[in-house]
């Protein structure tokens, strides 16, 4: 199996690189992207300038890359549309056109805002915020094409997320952090997603949905995180809480709840607690 990584020097791209180079069934990893270390340069804004030639023996196309600010895709919607779809649709198309099967990473931010609502893979997406609205548009052009799936992300935490690296720098400096509530969303870790990936594209075929949503199942709050390295790290983060006002939620909603049929039923991720999720998170950054 030879797999192509779009966004291989991101957040979570990192680790699926560090993960599919211990994996005896992948035989190359392909790096696309913009970093000097990309295999071969890529750049979604001209998509139509890439060689697609390179794809030709690729199996599997991973595309993490994209403009995931909710406040960039608000204020500069043209520039993230050109990327995160213009740019995307035409990368994804050619990709199929050259045999690849394309694992597209999506967000819970396609569902909307509707009050009390608990989102599964069957749920209409109603996407309101620009970013939701990317998101959803790429979805709904390629659902329908056997050689697409997506992975909706709720919230990410790792040792290396903006909220957690935030509190544990407010510590290392002896700060008080300043925690926006009320923010929800179900939290998932960073291994967790590398771990549903990984089962996807080798369940392909036997996975007929053409999303998997990837998703913690406690509905977790900023506070909550905290609270939690508090509980790992004898109370060292000292925060107070701050209510934002509407311009914080105007592109991004105060709760998300989303969970998936088929984490669990298919044994994909193990069923833990945020609480043993967290710690395994904080566990690693003392190795």
């Amino acid at each position: 199996m030879k797999i192509a990584i779009v966004g291989h020097s991101g957040y979570i791209g990192k680790y699926l690189v560090k993960y599919f180079e211990r994996d005896a069934e992948v035989k190359s990893i392909f790096r696309l992207g913009r970093s000097a270390n990309s295999d071969r340069f890529l750049d979604l804004s001209e998509a139509e300038n890439f060689d697609y030639s390179a794809l030709d023996e690729i199996d599997y196309v991973i595309l993490t890359s994209a403009i995931s600010s909710p406040d960039q895709c608000a204020s500069d919607f043209e520039g993230c549309w050109k990327i995160n779809v213009t740019g995307t649709e035409y990368f994804i198309r050619r990709a199929i056109e050259c045999h690849c099967r394309v694992l597209f990473f999506s967000s819970d931010a396609v569902f909307g805002d509707i009050s009390g609502a608990i989102y599964d893979e069957w749920s209409e997406t109603a996407a309101t915020t620009p970013y939701g609205q990317m998101k959803k548009k790429i979805e709904d052009i390629f659902k329908e094409d056997s050689s697409f799936k997506a992975i909706r992300l709720s919230y990410v935490v790792s040792g290396n997320d903006k909220f957690v690296s935030y509190c544990l720098n407010c510590i290392q400096r002896g700060e008080k952090a300043d925690i926006f509530h009320p923010f929800y969303r179900n939290c998932i870790t960073v291994n967790n997603v590398v771990d549903a990936v990984d089962w996807l594209i080798k369940n392909w075929d036997v996975y007929s949905p053409f999303v998997l949503n990837v998703a913690g199942k406690e509905l977790v709050s900023r506070v909550r995180i905290a609270d939690e390295i508090n509980r790992y790290l004898d109370g060292a983060l000292h925060y107070t809480i701050t209510h934002p006002g509407g311009a914080f939620y105007r592109n991004r909603p105060a709760i998300t709840q989303m969970r998936s049929l088929y984490l669990t039923k298919r044994n994909i991720l193990p069923d833990v607690t945020f609480t043993e999720m967290i710690q395994n998170v904080l566990e690693e950054l003392k190795k």
